[in-house]
């Protein structure tokens, strides 16, 4: 190292301690990068690759980016899941001796991003911690950006309960041991799924004690809630989560304030499948919002109010009074619907507090940033007393949660310019009266030419010249130039600086030290209008926990009237929810098919359901006729009463469900090597492992992966397994087109036959979408072939096989009468005996693909 410059020495010492980030390295307005991270940055960015003597005989590969534009090309970065180590100057370069000191201020990652313009307004970023060992396995979620924290923890090695979270919070960035990382499903899941940026972190960041330790300091109190004995391993997740944050932010002060230990207990548990096929807030063929049910509920006005409803519908609730407070809350605001309408409509103006008090606290906020706060905080008072009359006891809490911060507000609208700079160290940051001396360089910076006039005025009086005039050059600055036939009555006080042909020009004290005022006052400006901003933003950031709470409440109020305004544009109802293990539904609806439809009109349907004489309903009918759909509808409807909103339905009596299965369609997982009926079996086999009598499970097509006879036998005793009370037990749907399996109505008890209604007209049908009691009396699989558009030819043969298969009731007779009437080749006849050989002399055993390809053209060319 001896051999490079001492900057580019400086360079790599840095560069040593973050070898997994690209280093983004201060120098003047650029931020420059060097070697490897050069070259992958010029590639990655589209920069020009160009090259820096560094002391040794070859440049050093080298690109860069101007530092006030640098958050769009990290952003850049960051999305292609690499690391930035943001490396300053942290000391003035005017008194620096030698090289200026710089250090890494901050790492940014995709797990701690908090500038806005690198995130999604209506969604968390959040960074996870995987930990497992041999007494069970812990996960940890924090998003940076809006100071919330998530942990849970379970005392079985259990995959699919990781996964499970996983999906649940879809982490962009996670920070796993290597045991838990072993596991190739979770690998594969992790990887593959979640494209999140996966790091390994050794087992002594998992440490207890340090864990525990970084814990206390950061939450304090908040541990007296918890059994630390019983949660061991979950602080062990949490603290190797807190040391990485504290390793990137650069800082011991974390903006972690909301820390929430749960169980399986306090949410309903969806696994990865389940959120899919619901389409809950992606959908399935686009991987977009819309035709979600995040889709159809999303009215929000607020960024903090979008994120708290995707987290409602991601984490519907076990808990009945939570779930009745939220849905009281909306009852009462559409009691009160002109008020509704004032309250959305002051909610608009209300910008992300969560995240703007996080870039305070991080000291990354600029001068717009707090004004955004301040005026948003000026408008708190409104919402307040428009709420202040409602009668609900959540609407009463949120409330209490809009805190009094008049001085607080005061003090941003009297300090900050609303049309202050995107950089802070430039100046008309600071409004006019509020810093005195701020307000004395201003108006000399202002009126310096007048000042310099009245001195000249002054100096021509004092010294009777009247020719005497004040000029300026980059030399010497102001001067006091002073015509030949005056030099010999100078005033003492003036000081020559150069003689002309006709003039004299001079200097005094008194000008020299306005000068320096007026030419440093812009300086000074910038310099003080940036420290008294930090003041500001430091002060701020003290109250950073009211500020917290304000925005949860704001949050929460905007999420009612969001639930609120689609409940009565959508003719929703208010449904009752208890601990019964009924579902019973009265003209229930797909709350996003019924918003899809365009031209017809959605047909409702009733459900009943519960774990005794109505346990399982087996659903038959054609295809296309609305089995799924229907399906979905009844899971969706539990959702959402468990989440706080109305429902689409005309009545609605839901007992909480603790879990909500799907097993719906049909795909290969080729990454995996698994076959559809693979994948089909692996998820039936979840469910069943992991379902209890208080679950929904949707079944839709069991067994159609494999051939008839086995699909079929699957399909029964899956379906008797389910429904048997000793060993499930578990409310079900049952959709099948194994007519065989109508018959165990009566033989099984709890199980109901159902079908989808279909009106037939010759060869013509119309599906009616109505679930009616009973099993179905036809698949009518050719008509809806039909109406898919097979052509008539092959619908005539699949109706003249379908004769034969109703005529011979037997296997073997079934495959020999429905082969269609034509001629076949025969190998008796002397013209094909070549052919024959031919076919007769190849070996199955050793023959390659591309020697059958060629063997396939000869034999074509035989026949």
């Amino acid at each position: 190292m001896a051999d490079f410059s001492p900057m580019m020495q400086q360079y790599l010492r840095i560069k040593e301690q973050n070898k997994d980030s690209i280093l983004f390295f201060r120098l003047g307005d650029f931020y420059e990068m060097f070697f490897d991270d050069a070259v992958l940055a010029s590639r990655e960015l589209e920069l020009t690759l160009t090259g820096k003597v560094c002391g040794m005989e070859e440049r050093a590969p080298m690109c860069g980016v101007p530092y006030h534009a640098s958050d769009t090309y990290i952003e850049k970065l960051i999305s292609k899941g690499y690391k930035v180590a943001i490396c300053e100057q942290v000391e003035d370069p005017k008194t620096a001796v030698g090289i200026v000191k710089r250090d890494i201020v901050r790492i940014v990652t995709p797990g701690t991003v908090i500038d806005n313009t690198m995130l999604d307004d209506t969604k968390n970023n959040f960074l996870s911690s995987v930990f497992e060992c041999q007494n069970g396995s812990a996960i940890a979620f924090a998003d940076v950006s809006t100071g919330e924290v998530y942990v849970t923890k379970t005392t079985s090695k259990s995959t699919d309960k990781i996964i499970s979270e996983l999906a649940k919070y879809t982490p962009s960035e996670i920070l796993i041991n290597e045991r838990a990382l072993s596991d190739k499903l979770l690998e594969t899941f992790v990887k593959e799924k979640l494209n999140a940026l996966v790091t390994l972190r050794d087992d002594v960041d998992f440490d207890f004690s340090i864990g525990y330790a970084l814990t206390s300091e950061v939450f304090g109190d908040k541990l007296n809630e918890i059994n630390i004995e019983d949660s061991k391993i979950a602080i062990n997740a949490l603290g190797a989560l807190l040391k990485y944050l504290q390793e990137t932010q650069c800082t011991d002060k974390l903006n972690l304030n909301n820390l929430t230990f749960y169980t399986d207990d306090n949410f309903m548990d969806l696994d990865v499948n389940t959120r899919r096929n619901l389409e809950l807030t992606s959908a399935m063929r686009s991987g977009d919002k819309k035709g979600t049910l995040l889709w159809v509920l999303d009215k929000t006005k607020t960024s903090m109010g979008a994120r708290m409803l995707r987290s409602y519908i991601e984490k519907p609730l076990t808990n009945c009074n939570t779930i009745n407070k939220r849905l009281n809350g909306i009852d009462s605001l559409l009691r009160n619907y002109n008020l509704l309408q004032e309250i959305t409509k002051s909610l608009a103006d209300i910008k992300d507090i969560e995240r703007l008090i996080t870039k305070i606290i991080y000291k990354t906020a600029n001068a717009r940033d707090v004004y955004s706060l301040g005026a948003t905080l000026d408008k708190i008072p409104t919402i307040k007393s428009l709420i202040e009359m409602i009668d609900s006891s959540l609407i009463k809490d949120i409330n209490k949660g809009l805190l009094n911060t008049y001085a607080l507000t005061d003090m941003i609208k009297s300090s900050i310019n609303e049309d202050a700079p995107l950089l802070i160290r430039e100046g008309n940051l600071i409004k006019s009266g509020f810093n005195a001396e701020i307000d004395e360089l201003s108006n000399l910076l202002k009126n310096g030419k007048n000042i310099i006039l009245e001195i000249e005025e002054k100096e021509r009086e004092k010294t009777g010249f009247k020719t005497l005039k004040i000029g300026y050059n980059r030399v010497f600055g102001y001067y006091i130039e002073v015509t030949k036939s005056n030099i010999g009555d100078v005033p003492e006080n003036y000081i020559r600086k150069q003689t002309l042909s006709n003039c004299e020009r001079y200097i005094t004290e008194e000008l020299k030290e306005i000068e320096n005022r007026i030419l440093s006052a812009k300086d000074k400006i910038c310099e003080l209008e940036y420290n008294e901003f930090c003041k500001i933003r430091d002060e701020i950031a003290s109250h950073s926990t009211e500020i917290q709470t304000i925005s949860n409440a704001v949050a929460q109020l905007d999420v009612l009237a969001s639930l609120a305004e689609v409940a009565i544009k959508n003719n929703y109802t208010k449904p009752n929810v208890d601990y019964s293990s009924k579902i019973e539904i009265i003209d229930g609806r797909h709350p996003v098919v019924e918003k899809m439809l365009t031209d017809n009109i959605y047909v409702p349907n009733d459900t009943t359901l519960d774990n005794t004489k109505d346990s399982l309903a087996i659903i038959t009918g054609p295809n296309m006729a609305g089995k799924s759909t229907y399906m979905r509808a009844v899971a969706l409807i539990t959702l959402m009463a468990q989440i706080g909103s109305y429902v689409p339905a005309r009545a609605a009596d839901i007992g909480i469900v603790d879990k909500i299965f799907t097993r719906v369609g049909a795909s290969d997982d080729l990454s995996q090597g698994q076959s559809t009926f693979m994948v089909e079996m692996s998820e039936t086999s979840n469910i069943i492992k992991n379902a209890t009598e208080k679950s929904l499970i949707i079944f839709d097509e069991i067994g159609r992966g494999t051939s008839t006879f086995d699909g079929m036998s699957i399909a029964r005793a899956v379906l008797e397994h389910v429904a048997d009370k000793k060993k499930l037990g578990t409310k079900t749907l049952f959709a099948t087109h194994y007519h065989e399996l109508t018959e165990l109505e009566g033989e099984i008890d709890g199980v109901l036959n159902y079908n989808v209604a279909v009106k037939k007209r010759g060869d013509d049908i119309t599906f009616l979408r109505k679930i009616v009691r009973g099993p179905a009396d036809d698949s009518y699989g050719i008509e809806v072939a039909k109406l898919a558009g097979i052509p008539n030819s092959v619908i005539a043969r699949a109706k003249s096989i379908l004769s034969d298969l109703e005529e011979h009731n037997g296997k073997d007779n079934i495959i020999k009468s429905s082969k269609p009437k034509t001629e076949q080749l025969s190998f008796d006849n002397s013209e094909n005996t070549l052919l024959y050989d031919k076919i007769s002399q190849i070996d199955l055993d050793v023959l390659t693909p591309i020697e059958a390809l060629n063997t396939l053209n000869e034999l074509k060319k035989l026949l």
